[in-house]
């Protein structure tokens, strides 16, 4: 099938429990595939994970602090060591950029921006770095500020087609990023929306990626699923 057979709606889909990391690999390899060939839709897949640790391309062995605290999985998308674990939402985006305009750098600041739009409806300041991927959010004033990091942002293309994403801080147990040195970066700390001092659910937090989805990447979510236990 041709890429404009491919139907229109985008799937969001609410994965229920823990996904297992393996699984989540192995079902996001075949539904690009699925999505090049123009045989499913494409899909905002949101997850969580038990603890564990990611590699990225760029991963240097030595930012692995804590070998064997968690199990370690090479991820295969750009980046280096993240953490993920219960309490954080983790969302695989797999969009074909053949339909969207074929420019990754576009892509990646669209998923910076969704970030901060969904950061906003909680009033809370999400910010971009040079040379630090990833969103971030500023405590404090003045020279004793500091900058933690809230949200991390990796991704991988096949085809023209997305996937991997972002990964944010809800309520994780933040000790567990003590494991690595997060996306290598050492001079800084990592925080989440409940850590700000935010009643916030992964319920709230959903609602507030669904809401804002649409005005950042300007692509209708007309097929909205939860999966079945």
């Amino acid at each position: 099938m041709s890429h404009s057979a491919t139907p229109d709606p985008i799937e969001w889909v609410v994965a229920p429990g823990l996904t297992d990391y393996p699984t989540a690999l192995a079902a996001m390899e075949e539904r690009v595939e699925a999505i090049h060939a123009g045989r499913a839709r494409e899909r905002i897949w949101l997850v969580e994970h038990p603890p564990l640790y990611t590699a990225g391309t760029s991963a240097a062995e030595e930012e692995l602090l804590a070998p064997g605290r968690f199990p370690v999985y090479s991820a295969g998308r750009g980046g280096r060591f993240t953490y993920h674990g219960p309490g954080q939402r983790v969302v695989y985006v797999m969009l074909d950029l053949t339909r969207h305009g074929r420019d990754l750098r576009a892509f990646v600041c669209k998923l910076e921006k969704w970030v901060i739009a969904a950061l906003a409806r909680f009033n809370v300041k999400g910010e971009i770095r040079d040379g630090r991927v990833g969103v971030w959010v500023t405590r404090g004033e003045g020279p004793g500020a500091q900058e933690d990091k809230i949200a991390a942002i990796g991704v991988r293309v096949r085809r023209w087609v997305t996937y991997h994403g972002l990964a944010l801080n809800v309520e994780p147990d933040l000790s567990h990023f003590g494991g690595i040195v997060p996306c290598g970066i050492a001079d800084h700390g990592v925080t989440s929306l409940v850590d700000l001092g935010l009643p916030v659910t992964m319920e709230d937090a959903d609602m507030a990626l669904l809401d804002t989805f649409e005005e950042v990447f300007g692509l209708p979510l007309l097929h909205i699923v939860e999966e079945a236990a």
